[in-house]
This record gives C-alpha cells, structure tokens and sequence, in this order.
C-alpha cells in the first residue's frame, strides 16, 4: 500500500496525491478568487446549520451516553495493546499532551470572550436580565457546557477506537482499521481510503481554525504589549472606532509559526511534541496562578463549585435541547452547532494523537483520563478566566463586554489590564501571548504528525519531507480561510468538515462493539476449556 521509491516513498500514493490536490487547490483558490470561496463557505453554513443542526446535536449527545455506557460496561479491564504491555507516558506527560492537543488555542481564545458575550445575550434569559447576576451564571454554564464533556467524549471514541485495533489487533493506526470487523480486509481498498481521507481533510481545517483564531489573537496581543500599529487596523463606523488583527500581521505570524511547528513535528513525539506538551501546561499553571492570585480569589473558588454543580444538573437538558420552538435564532447554530462540528473535525487529529500517546492504559482508565480529567481542568481555566470577567463587569469597573462588541481578540488583554495588577499584569499580558504561540505550535505539529501518518497507512514515524510539507500547508490553509472571510470562514470550515466524518465515526462505534463482543467470547471460550477466539478473525 505504500511507495516503495520516488518523491512519495512511504505514502499510500492514491491517498498522498489526491490530498495533496484539493487541499491546494483550495488554497489557491481562496488567493485568487476570495470573494467567491467566502460565499461558497458562507452558503455552507447556512445549509447546515439550517437544515442539520439537530443532526449534529443528536449526534453528539449520543456519543457522550456511549462513552459512559464503556466506561462502566465489563470491558473496561482490558488493555489498549498486549496484556503484559504499560504506558509509556507518566500522568503528568500524558495529561499535558492530551490537554495541549485537545483544546489548546481555542480554550485560550474562548475562556472570556464566551462568557462575556452569553453574559450580554443568550436564549436562556430575558432581555431585561442581561449583564445581570443570572446572565453571569447561564453564561458560565453554557461555556463548560461547550468545552465539557461532550467535545472530550468525541475524542475518546476516535482515540480509544484507534488504539484498540492499532495496539490490541496489529491493525495499521489508521481510521480505517476500526472498520475492520464491519468490512474486513476492504480497508485496504477504496472504502478505507475514503475513510482516512475524510480524516485529512478533517484534520487540516479543524487545526486551521485554530491556528486562525490563534493568530488573530497574537497580533491583538502583540499590539497590547509592544503598541506597534503593524499588528492591527482600525475602522470607523459611525463615528464608532474598531479595532481588529491586521492581515498582512497575522500572515507573517502563521509564516513564523508554522515553520517552528514543523521543525517540532520533524523531531517527532518523543522529542519536540513531547517538550513543547510540557511548556504549555507549565505556562498555563504560571497564568492561572496569576488569575487566581491577583484575580477574585474568593469568588472564583465560591463560583467553581457552584459552576460545577450547574454544570451537571443541567448538562443532560442541554444536550438535548435543540431550540425548537424558535426558527429565528441563530444562536445555537453559530454557537453550540460550530463547537460540535469543530470538535468532530478535530477528532481525527487529537483522535490518533492520543492513541498514539496511550498504549498499554486500559480501556476504563483511558475513558477517566481522557473524559474527566481535561473537563475538571478546563472548568478550573473557564471559571478562572471567565469569572474574573464576570466579576469586573458585576462588581468593577467594566468595561470587557464592550472590549468584545469591538473586537472578541482582546477580551483576554482588555481583562488583565482591568486586573490593576501593574507589572504583574504586564508579564501576564507577555506569558498569556507565548503561551498561545506555543499552543498553535503543538496544534499543528500534532496536526501534522497525524495527517502523515493516515497518509503512510499508520506508520509512526511518517516521511520527514512530508511532515514539512504538510505542516506549511497547514499553516497556507489557515492563511487561506482568513482572507476568505476570518471567524465565519473559519467556522463554517470546521462545521462542514464534521459531517461526513461523524458518520465515520458511527461506524467506529459500531465496529468497536462488534469487536468488544467478539473478544469477550474468546475470553469465555477460554475459561470453559475450549478454543480462544481470535476476535477479529472468527
């Protein structure tokens, strides 16, 4: 299946070739012909969110019950790879890479720049109770609701499918391999092409929309510590002055950071993945710590428990909540709908990451880790963040929730600066932009790592010249869709990306089970004295 010599040695070249090509020319198209690829996405959009929102909701809810359901069902005990096999991550390690590759950018971009837009407006209050002390609370809800466990319930199912059939059948660490027990030795054919193919593509514009908000979220911070006019442009609309990430700034940014990721992704998991991983979640220690500290210490530790108990009284209502009765509202879709999609774009990418990363764990400890874990700590970031916001507008001076009317990029500085930290709050302002820079770093070496690897059919350490490739090409992707129409383009990116991978990611379920089953024969079998079956093959 794989070149064996010439420029795609090691790649499938079906799979190489063609994802090469619409990946491209897609790219090329949005330079030369901007205008029409933003009304292309934007039409996108609209269909799915119109026609498919339920779809994607329904979806999502039924993923989460299927991962509780493993969680405590008889096959917990087994082992993600041989039974005498054990992890080669420690906790700390494996946490911080799982957590860095799952959310990273996006949790930094999103942690006050949500709640303090629900705060203003959100279908659950009335307009007279907006920016009140009940808003703040629907607001918080609504925003660990969005990054709680539903997206890491996503991820669990790709990555525990993957690391099941890679590690415990010696089946290729490809999407393809979880079929297995549907269609048999037909992976290796067009079907698991396809299969893999939906994950690239997945992959590229679900890492893109990261690295898209990611640097317009850089240049607002570079403009705040250094004040230099090249990061940013300002607009006046009635009167009203407007500032936004200038795009020739983000541009040079995605230049400058794309090419440190692929200089990580070039050294591999063990190395620069690895140590990069490890930065990231001690730079997020070091500025939670400073939101904690010089934050409202009390009120963030008296609003974490109260948003965690909100959070799972009304966890099950919301994932079932489709707002029906009201054709007009846009919200869920550009909220609620767009964070799905975007997590199932990604699940191919953090999918196969963590599975590469969570050999010899067994299926119950890797279902804790990975579902409860990241929840409980992206809940300790939001309520951190966001409640400091919250608390500014309720009980300070104000002032964030027009900093995020003007422009959702400096919600995180506008905050700080608010905090009157003094020079404190400026070597936050510093950490808090490195600490983005080195989690779009991780983001797109992991993407890229990922994408070589379905495309070498499951080879762990994919062709060099193509991770370089691939992860320049990430970063033109990201460029691509910022100048076709930024946010919007870059949502209805992730948004189309999920759909035809979600039904993929019915089949791995199904496949999973099937396979589960099979094996927990085998295991009866053998303790009534008869023949062990072979799971996959009886």
């Amino acid at each position: 299946m794989r070149a064996k010599s010439g420029f795609l040695k090691g790649l499938n070249p079906t799979m190489a070739i063609w994802s090469k090509f619409l990946v491209f020319a897609l790219v090329i198209m949005a330079f030369v012909a901007t205008e029409g690829v933003g009304d292309f996405f934007t039409g996108i959009n609209n269909f799915l969110v119109g026609t498919m929102k339920w779809y994607y909701l329904g979806i999502v809810a039924s993923f989460l019950f299927f991962v509780i359901w493993l969680l405590f069902s008889r096959y917990g005990n087994l082992r993600l790879g041989k039974d005498t096999d054990r992890p080669e991550f420690s906790y700390f390690s494996w946490f911080a890479m799982l957590f860095g590759a799952g959310m990273g950018i996006g949790l930094v971009f999103w942690s006050i720049a949500e709640p303090i837009y629900h705060f203003q407006s959100n279908p659950f209050i009335a307009e007279d109770a907006s920016q009140t002390a009940e808003a703040a609370q629907v607001a918080m809800r609504l925003t660990l609701f969005h990054w709680g466990l539903h997206p890491w319930a996503i991820y669990v199912i790709v990555a525990l499918a993957l690391a099941y059939f890679a590690y415990r059948k010696d089946l290729p660490l490809t999407i393809r391999s979880s079929l297995y027990p549907l269609i048999g030795d037909k992976i290796y054919g067009p079907l698991g092409h396809l299969a893999d193919l939906l994950a690239v593509y997945g992959t590229v514009f679900g890492v893109a929309t990261s690295l898209g908000l990611g640097v317009q979220q850089m240049a607002t911070g570079l403009y705040e510590i250094t004040g230099w006019g090249f990061w940013v442009t300002e607009t006046v609309t009635d009167g009203v002055t407007k500032t936004e990430p200038a795009l020739a700034a983000m541009m040079v940014l995605i230049a400058i950071i794309s090419g440190l990721a692929t200089v990580s992704v070039v050294s591999g998991v063990g190395k620069g993945v690895k140590i990069l991983s490890e930065v990231n979640l001690w730079l997020s220690i070091v500025i939670l710590a400073f939101f904690i500290a010089f934050g409202p210490t009390r009120y963030l530790l008296a609003s974490f428990l109260q948003n965690i108990g909100d959070y799972v009284g009304q966890v099950i209502p919301l994932s079932l909540w489709t707002n029906a009765n009201d054709e007009t509202s846009q919200w869920q879709g550009w909220w609620t709908a767009f964070y799905w999609g975007w997590w199932m774009s990604w699940a191919p990418f953090v999918g196969m990451f963590i599975a590469r990363i969570s050999r010899g764990r067994t299926i119950r400890e890797f279902i804790l880790g990975v579902l409860l874990v990241p929840t409980l700590l992206g809940a300790v970031w939001l309520t951190a963040f966001g409640g400091t916001a919250l608390h500014i507008e309720l009980f300070g001076d104000g002032g964030i929730v027009e900093a995020v009317k003007s422009d959702l990029t400096s919600a995180l500085y506008v905050t700080i600066e608010k905090m009157n930290a003094g020079f404190m709050g400026s070597i936050a302002a510093i950490v808090a932009t490195i600490l983005i820079a080195t989690y779009f770093i991780t983001s797109s070496d992991s993407g890229t790592l990922v994408v070589n690897t379905l495309l070498s059919v499951g080879h762990e350490n994919p062709p060099t010249v193509h991770r370089v490739i691939w992860g320049l090409g990430e970063g033109f992707v990201a460029a691509a869709l910022l100048m076709a129409g930024g946010l919007k383009a870059l949502q209805a990116a992730a948004i189309a990306a999920a759909l035809p991978f979600s039904i993929i990611m019915i089949f791995m379920m199904i496949g999973l089970v099937k396979s589960l089953r099979q094996e927990d024969l085998g295991i009866a079998y053998a303790q009534g004295g008869d023949k062990v079956s072979g799971g996959l093959n009886d």
